[in-house]
């Protein structure tokens, strides 16, 4: 049996899915996962960080190595 099949379908009127497939075998069980597609619109880090809860967001490198030495130190307390 092959490792997995990964197909892309559109979902048919009377919400059904058909999966086709010649290396699928009669009886054969199978686990069917189904997800949304992937809208193909990424987002910024920036955006993502923005809805970080405390909205660390740094305007320059020399901020970020403030917090991070300044988290470092408290490690140590």
């Amino acid at each position: 049996m092959q490792e997995s099949l990964r197909i892309r379908a559109t979902v048919q009127p009377g919400s059904r899915i058909e999966i086709v497939d010649r290396h699928l075998q009669v009886g054969e069980e199978v686990d069917v996962v189904v997800s949304p597609a992937a809208t193909g619109k990424r987002r910024s880090a920036v955006d993502i960080l923005k809805e970080a809860p405390g909205h660390l967001v740094f305007k320059t490198a020399e901020e970020v190595a403030a917090y991070l030495k300044e988290e470092k130190e408290s490690w140590g307390r």
